[in-house]
Formats: structure tokens, sequence, C-alpha cells
């Protein structure tokens, strides 16, 4: 796979600094039973990076000193990791509200046809993948067949009360097919909740769109096509400043399956990351009770692509 890394690193983006930290967002690791085009992971069936319960408690630990009000558990498929159900219940335990980003498919997976009812019962908020409410479109990036298998997920959740009941939130996310960027949020939410209620009769709450990434999977999609150029021209283009004072790096910390600490998600898969009292590389048992409010964010050529058009984050458009 063709690497976008070199080019993203040296960068004019602004200089950028940390604020109160909110969340923690926990890669938990790259294992997934899916392979994403748009993928910025490279995840897939194969990998084999996974945290380990001695790094889980120190997530634990972290949020619990901290005071974070958000654990967000990303992955691969975050589900597929064996401490997971102890990580969620742990962190329910102190009052945080824990976010599942999840891929729908996993959930009528052998092995995990519970995971559905536990994720309701620890009141689990789950934000799942699905770039279109269309078959065709959501089996262009995701594969064949998960379309069909994400509806009968998000059904089985709607049963559960995801959707319905306001403490058992369902949020859908959006990532665009090619080199555009994604349409307007509110509008394309109506359409989906319009569509998916007409068509399987499923309801969510909200819609985020999320801005393709030009790195891992997807950037070496746009070298191999000869597209990397112009998708990054489109970026800067639609550079608007003052998605710079909400872009999600201000207020979380991305943690990766060994503990090492970064900026954000993006910064984790392009290995840069956070910098801290002059270290070049900073563990999640380094920290302590260390305030890094003020402390810089590591920045590169990419962070063009948070602060485009409404802007984008790991909770969707950063102007609604």
């Amino acid at each position: 796979m063709l690497d976008t890394r070199p080019l993203l690193i040296k960068t004019d983006f602004p200089a950028i600094s940390r604020g109160i930290l909110e969340t923690l967002q926990v890669n938990l690791g790259y294992k997934c039973d899916l392979t994403c085009t748009h993928c910025h992971v490279n995840a897939g069936p194969n990998r084999t990076e996974m945290m380990n319960l001695e790094t889980i408690d120190l997530v634990l630990q972290h949020l619990h000193s901290h005071a974070v009000r958000t654990l967000d558990l990303t992955g691969g498929a975050p589900e597929m990791n064996p401490h997971f159900k102890y990580l969620v219940s742990a962190a329910r335990a102190t009052g945080a509200e824990v976010i599942d980003r999840c891929n729908l498919t996993i959930l009528g997976e052998e092995g995990y046809e519970d995971m559905a009812e536990f994720l309701a019962g620890e009141g689990v908020t789950i934000t799942a993948s699905m770039p279109c409410y269309t078959e065709q479109n959501v089996e262009k990036q995701r594969g064949k067949g998960v379309f069909q298998d994400s509806i009968t997920a998000l059904k089985a959740l709607n049963a559960l009360g995801y959707g319905i009941d306001p403490g058992l939130q369902l949020n859908l996310v959006y990532n665009p097919d090619g080199i555009n960027l994604p349409p307007a949020q509110a509008a394309l939410e109506l359409d989906y909740k319009r569509e998916l209620k007409q068509r399987h009769g499923i309801v969510f709450d909200q819609l985020f769109t999320i801005t393709n990434m030009p790195i891992s999977r997807f950037g070496g999609m746009l070298l191999a096509k000869g597209l990397y150029h112009q998708y990054m021209n489109t970026l800067r283009d639609s550079y608007r400043a003052e998605n710079l004072e909400t872009v999600m790096c201000r207020s979380l910390l991305s943690i990766d399956y060994e503990g090492f600490v970064y900026d954000c998600d993006f910064n984790q898969m392009l290995a840069m990351p956070l910098v801290m009292n002059g270290k070049s590389r900073t563990h999640l048992s380094d920290l302590g009770k260390q305030d890094l409010t003020h402390n810089p964010i590591a920045i590169g050529e990419h962070c063009f692509g948070c602060t485009a058009g409404q802007g984008s984050s790991c909770g969707g458009a950063l102007d609604n």
C-alpha cells in the first residue's frame, strides 16, 4: 500500500494547543471483521494488534484521576478485544459516558450475539458506520453483504430501545465515497431519517458527517489513482479558520493499543505522538495527573481535513 505520511508531515497549518481534556479515545486494537476502503486505520481480519489488560487498567486509572467525561472506544472493531466488556462496565461504574464506535456487522458475528444486549444494559452510546442508506453505496465502501447485515443490526438495536429511549443513543456516521467533502450534515441527516424509516422502519438519533482523511488505506488509494494532490487542494481551498476553535484534538486524547498517547486518532495512524516535556513519545503511564492544557498539538497537512468546509470530527461537523 502506498504511504502518504512523507507528504503530510511538513505543513503550514496554523499552530494550535490543547484545551481542557474531555474525552479519552482508546483504540482497543486493529482487528476487524471488515476491510473498508475509507478506513484510516487499515483494520481487517488479519490484524493481531490488541490492547492488553494491563494497559486497559491504565486507561481506567486515567479516566478516574482526571475525571474524564467520555470514554470513546474504537478500533478495528473494539468489541473484538477480549477485555471490552470489562472496560465498558468499569468505565460506566465511574459515571463516564462510553461510546462504542461499532461497525454494526460485528453484532451478528459468532461469539458476539449477546453484545447488543450488553451495550444496552450498560447504557453505552453507539456510534455506527453507515456511509449511505442505499445498498450499492454501502457495499462499494464496506464489502458485499454488509448493508443487509447492518440493517439487521440496526433493527435489533431499535428493538432494544436504541434510537428511541433517550438513554440509549444511536448515532450513524457518513463518509463520502471518493474525493468530495461531506454534504451539509443537517440536511443529510433528514434524508437518512426519512429513507431508513420508510424503507426499513429504522430510527436513530443523529448523523455525523466525517471527512475522509488522506492517510492509510484511503491515502494509498489517492496516490494509486493520482488523486492525492487534487484532494489536498480541495481540503486546503476549503479551509475555514473558525473551525480551529472546536477541532477535536483540543479536548481529546488518543491512546493506541500499546498505551502511547497522541493528540488525535489520525496522528496515531501517522505515528505522530503527543510531545510532552521534550519527550519524543509519551506513554499513558507517564502522564500521571499531568495537566496538558496549552500543550502544543502535533500538526500536519491532514489537519486541513478537520477544518475544511463545515469542519469534521469524530462527532461530525463542527459548525452544527
